[in-house]
Order: C-alpha cells, then structure tokens, then sequence
C-alpha cells in the first residue's frame, strides 16, 4: 500500500482588516470547509488581521449586520473542525498584547521562521487575504 502524504492548506490573513467586516467570513469558512474535506488547515493572522486573534475583538463584529453571526463564531466553527489558529508574534509586538489576551482557538504566536517554512514546504497550499 502506497502511504499518501497528508494535504495541508495555509490561510494567511495578512490584507483582511477587521473593519471592513465583509472580508472576514470567506477565509474562515473556508478554512471550515478545507478542515471539513480532511485537509490539515492553519490560518495565520498577521498585520491588521492578527486583532482578530485578540479576546473580544471578533466576537464584537457580524459578516453581515443583523446576522447574529460573529466573525467569532466562524472562528469557532472552523477550530472545532480541526482548524488550527495562530497569531503573528509581531503583530502582537505591535498592538502591544500578550498570549494572555488571545482568544482560547488561537495556538499562540508564530514569528516569520514559521510562516516562511510553510510558505516554502512542498507539502502546503497556500492561500492569501
């Protein structure tokens, strides 16, 4: 039996902000639906994006005004697929945050080394926002 290598799929918020809420729901779902299809998924918030890793911040926006649908839960329907969630430790730098203060679906900060390894390993897709 010929063992397959497993498919990995990187999702990089780097040009989502937060408050422009309608950009936020196509890269959780996705991430949902890839996790669902039995992809090994991992989205790293970086610049403007990683606040959404921050306690509070993406519970406190709707994809679609009068949804009753958070930015958040999407976050929450993907991690509880598999999805795995990390923030950029820069960016943390910069908003001045800790890992005390990111959201329980975030695995914590990663710096360049981890988004660069992924970015240039031949067993990841990788997909922009």
């Amino acid at each position: 039996m010929i063992a397959t290598m497993p498919q990995k799929l990187l999702i990089v918020l780097v040009n989502t902000d937060p408050r422009n809420h309608e950009e936020l729901g196509s890269p959780f779902f996705q991430a949902a639906v890839a996790a669902a299809m039995d992809f090994e998924v991992e989205v790293v918030c970086t610049a403007t994006a990683g606040r959404l890793m921050q306690l509070g911040v993406a519970d406190a926006i709707e994809v679609k005004p009068g949804s009753h649908k958070s930015v958040y839960d999407f976050i929450k329907d993907a991690h509880e697929l598999g999805v795995k969630f990390y923030a950029c430790a820069g960016n943390l730098e910069l908003f001045g945050l800790s890992e005390e203060e990111l959201i329980p679906e975030c695995a914590g900060m990663v710096g360049t080394a981890f988004l660069i390894d992924r970015v240039m390993s031949d067993e990841y897709r990788v997909l922009t926002y």
